[in-house]
């Protein structure tokens, strides 16, 4: 089973040629060593998702001390690991990874494969910690992150990001925006949701679907303030 997941991935990386920036998760020396077998996983033609929970040794010394603390409200049995194939902005399959709570870590493979399948792009899936778990960076990379024990934009409390609940996708397409303030700040031309760029949702949509069909809440959808990058979801419903 390991053999025939690491093999599949290899052909994967091959196919895929030269990948993008900060990506030392497509390395899979490093990120499969010290794996067992995933807890479950889903393969379909091209689309392999799987998840580890709670993540294995290697992946635990990249978040602890970043997206990850002891003061964080879920421990690290309370996560799960995602790898998953995904479609870029160049009509290339890419390996993604992702940290989600470990109770809603196969529905969010189910959702990527509905993604994958009608080639919706994701131009880039590697963790936070890559950027220091600094959400700033990260969506000026225009990278699509999940958990990261944070406050929230502009507030005291924490994110929903805190309990493994939420995604933020394409962000740098998918802007935060409140007010005069747009994040990440390159986005300033993706304000108008009118244009057919690659990545960028809209309502009713194939990412759109997928999320809300299975009780996510979408932050294009808020009066305050509106977070078209972010899909949240209690672990506990």
């Amino acid at each position: 089973m390991k053999n025939s997941i690491i093999l599949f991935f290899l052909i994967l990386f091959t196919t895929s040629h030269t990948l993008e920036s900060k990506s030392a998760i497509y390395d899979l020396a490093t990120t499969t060593s010290d794996f067992a077998a995933p807890n479950k996983q889903i393969k379909n033609g091209k689309f392999l998702g799987q998840y580890w929970s709670p993540p294995p040794d290697s992946i635990v010394k990249r978040i602890k001390g970043k997206s990850w603390s002891e003061k964080c409200p879920l421990s690290l049995h309370d996560l799960a690991y995602i790898q998953i194939t995904h479609w870029n902005f160049n009509d290339k399959i890419l390996i993604g990874e992702l940290i989600y709570h470990k109770d809603l870590a196969f529905e969010l493979i189910e959702i990527f494969q509905e993604l994958f399948e009608a080639k919706f792009p994701i131009k880039k899936m590697v963790l936070i910690d890559d950027y220091d778990a600094n959400d700033v960076l990260s969506m000026e990379d225009n990278n699509s992150s999940a958990f990261c024990f944070r406050v929230k934009t502009g507030k005291a409390d924490y994110s929903k990001h805190s309990y493994g609940g939420a995604i933020d996708i394409n962000p740098l397409v998918n802007p935060y925006i409140r007010g005069n303030t747009i994040l990440p700040k390159a986005a300033e031309r993706y304000v108008d949701r009118n244009q057919n760029k690659p990545g960028l949702i809209k309502e009713d949509d194939v990412c759109y679907q997928a999320f809300i069909k299975r009780g996510y809440f979408w932050g294009g959808h808020w009066t305050s303030l509106k977070d078209y990058q972010h899909f949240e979801k209690s672990p506990t419903e």
